[in-house]
């Protein structure tokens, strides 16, 4: 039997015959004890005698008891062949995610000076996004496009890990248009991070940072944006309506996000 753990392929996936018996003997399994063979032909496309062949040596084998009319059962010998088989092609699929696949992914990252393909260059986390640096980083990984600096460079063959720390959001509280009223729109540029980003939730919220004059980057979507934000290395405002915030602290401690819910005093 090949070694699925020392990377060769398993049993029934050497030749046609093998994966053909493997695919009746599971058809069997799911249809017994009345099993129809035309079905089960028309399921994995070979011909119903075909199908015939394949019933017959699997009971010669003692995979397979055969009753009157039809009735198939598969034996305790059948179940554990299917089983080992089964086990085989797992870890066969496990090692072609993790190490084929694994090896081939491509992402993306701008670049910060012009890159040619096949060079080596660091990966740094900049405002939020991936840069591929020729000068090197705590990461590494292999270009797969070239691209001029600035533009987006397709990376793989990852190495170490890219070093950058998580951002943090504060909270800023605006009451529901029904309860007190809102805090002074000056309170929204004092807490404003100078490279973060503002975001809002809700109409309230909306209102009062349009009345400072500011610009918010994230008004749809506010939960997940600015969670991913912080997981990206970006500080964040978050002005939200009151009823609103827990869902965006649910979030950001599901991320592991530092973040703090200002509070009266500091408005």
């Amino acid at each position: 039997m090949a070694d699925a753990d020392a990377g060769g392929s398993p049993d029934v996936l050497e030749n046609k015959r093998s994966a053909t018996r493997y695919q009746v003997l599971v058809e069997i399994a799911a249809r017994q004890p009345a099993v129809s063979q035309g079905e089960i032909a028309d399921t994995i496309g070979v011909t119903s005698q075909a199908v015939s062949d394949y019933v017959r040596d699997l009971v010669e084998a003692g995979y397979v008891d055969k009753g009157g009319r039809g009735r198939y059962e598969v034996t305790k010998e059948g179940v554990d062949w299917l089983i080992s088989r089964t086990d085989d092609l797992e870890t066969y699929l496990e090692r072609v995610n993790s190490d084929v696949l694994g090896s081939v992914e491509v992402d993306a990252a701008i670049a910060l000076d012009d890159v040619s393909e096949g060079s080596e260059v660091g990966l740094v986390m900049r405002d939020g996004v991936l840069h591929a640096n020729p000068a090197g980083g705590t990461a590494t990984a292999v270009t797969v496009t070239s691209a001029a600096a600035g533009e987006a460079v397709g990376v793989a063959d990852f190495e170490g890990v890219v070093d950058y720390d998580t951002g943090t959001v504060s909270v800023l509280p605006v009451p529901t248009v029904t309860d007190e009223a809102p805090p002074d729109p000056e309170v929204v540029s004092a807490h404003a991070p100078d490279d973060g980003l503002l975001a809002v939730a809700g109409t309230e919220a909306y209102a009062l940072v349009s009345r400072s004059g500011a610009t918010p980057d994230v008004r749809f979507g506010s939960a997940e944006g600015v969670a991913e934000a912080g997981m990206l290395g970006l500080d964040v405002l978050l002005v939200a309506v009151t009823d609103a915030i827990p869902r965006h602290t649910s979030k950001l401690r599901d991320r592991n996000v530092p973040h703090r819910v200002l509070d009266s005093e500091e408005f």
